[in-house]
């Protein structure tokens, strides 16, 4: 869990990254998901995309309490599961500094970031030979999985492999791309 510490009463710029919606059929508009957090009380809420990303401000500071909320409305409200991950602006800032990989040569769809609900360690992964998927490639940061894939997501073999749940479960995971990414921390930085 991650909390950040600010002055009594101030307001906190999250991003709320909801897994899995829009395909297969598990719709959730974008209208809807505003209007959702905004009964739960944040404020300055708007979305980016229509793959499940929110930002807002919240004068509470904790994340894992923040998205089990958010899960929990959305289950509510729609009536299906929807694993939620909620992360501040400071956070999101920290993962597109510590990027591994030459963001600003890449295109956007070339890296993707996975975000995880806990720490994810190398023995997580070590079935996996690197080695065989070059030229992708992928590292390890806080809570969050860098891939860079030069023909993008779409045509992984280690994006697949990385996706299997063997490899992820019991922990919520979520990934977008790098563009995404950026704007989000803009998006949590106004």
């Amino acid at each position: 869990m991650t909390t950040t510490r600010r002055a009594q009463g101030a307001r906190t710029p999250y991003a709320a990254l909801l897994r899995g919606i829009n395909v297969g059929g598990k719709r959730v508009p974008m209208a809807e998901l505003r209007t959702l957090l905004t009964g739960l009380g944040h404020q300055d809420v708007r979305t980016h995309l229509q793959s499940g990303n929110a930002v807002f401000t919240s004068d509470r500071h904790d994340e894992d309490a923040l998205a089990a909320e958010l899960a929990e409305a959305l289950e509510r409200h729609f009536g299906f599961p929807v694993d939620c991950l909620v992360r501040d602006h400071a956070y999101l800032a920290a993962v597109a500094e510590a990027c591994p990989f030459p963001a600003a040569e890449l295109e956007g769809r070339q890296l993707h970031a996975t975000f995880f609900s806990g720490p994810v360690t190398p023995e997580r992964f070590a079935t996996l030979d690197q080695q065989a998927y070059l030229p992708e490639e992928f590292r390890l940061g806080d809570r969050v999985l860098y891939l860079y894939a030069p023909d993008g997501v779409g045509r992984s073999d280690l994006a697949a492999a990385l996706s299997r749940p063997g490899l992820v479960r019991p922990l919520v995971a979520t990934s977008r791309n790098w563009n995404t990414v950026t704007r989000l921390v803009e998006m949590t930085r106004d």
